[in-house]
């Protein structure tokens, strides 16, 4: 069941903006507009918008694409698909933007006799973090196209598109970037030695941006069996899929 919607009034041009319990941060579907929650103030952070380049027909071109390709999938997959929704998502997302520089000391143990190894991982980063409280969404398989970001524009959505509403503010976003950072470090560190003794992390904020981008949700019928695929917005690319099993 469908949690009830909630609203507020639009500080900026009196139209009553919808949210759900859980959501922070709220943008007018009239005018743009964006407010925290909470407070009622005005978001005060940058809000960017990337743009989607698909309509409702022209978006079984990479559907098509993505079912006919790849090795494991069953050959008449694209033949006997039948796509039987497609549901454009703008999803509220921070990217941060950081320096990271871990410091480490591990043994390298696949040499006799062992190694002490000590040294310096630095990388910068612009980290993306879904600002919705779910789980699943290939978050680190998609590269937003920051390139091409412009200031929110409501005009540019599709009448038909869902916009999403933001359940992570800017601190929480940053300290789950935090920890995410530190895991994948260590995860780099791991390719080089095969025991951290210890290990620390800094990371230092360069800049952080609130943005919308469009997701496709698809779902396709495949021998009486429903599966789903997402596809980005903007080149068409495929995110995540299900891919029915293949016997030969």
């Amino acid at each position: 069941m469908d949690t009830v919607a909630q609203e507020i009034r639009c500080s900026h041009c009196g139209a009553p903006v919808e949210f759900k319990p859980g959501e922070i941060i709220a943008t007018c579907k009239y005018c743009g507009f964006t407010t925290v929650i909470e407070t009622g103030q005005t978001f005060t952070f940058e809000h960017s918008l990337i743009l989607n380049k698909f309509d409702q027909k022209s978006i079984d071109e990479p559907i098509q694409a993505w079912l006919r390709g790849g090795f494991l999938k069953p050959g008449d997959l694209a033949r006997k698909s039948k796509i039987t929704e497609r549901n454009l998502v703008y999803l509220p997302f921070w990217v941060v933007s950081v320096e990271a520089k871990s410091t480490y000391k591990g043994i390298f143990e696949r040499i006799a006799p062992a190694i002490v190894k000590e040294g310096t991982i630095a990388k910068e980063y612009e980290w993306l973090v879904l600002a919705r409280e779910v789980s699943g969404f290939p978050t680190h398989e998609y590269e937003v196209p920051l390139e091409g970001k412009i200031p929110f524009d409501f005009r540019k959505i599709e009448g038909f598109a869902k916009l999403l509403n933001s359940e992570i503010d800017r601190d929480a976003a940053l300290e789950l970037a935090k920890q995410q950072i530190e895991e994948h470090n260590r995860f780099l560190l791991q390719q080089d030695v095969d025991k951290i003794v210890e290990m620390k992390t800094e990371v230092t904020l360069k800049q952080m941006v609130y943005l919308h981008a469009p997701i496709w949700f698809i779902k396709y019928e495949y021998k009486g069996k429903d599966y789903q695929l997402t596809i980005e917005g903007t080149a068409g690319t495929a995110l995540k899929g299900d891919i029915p099993s293949s016997r030969f």
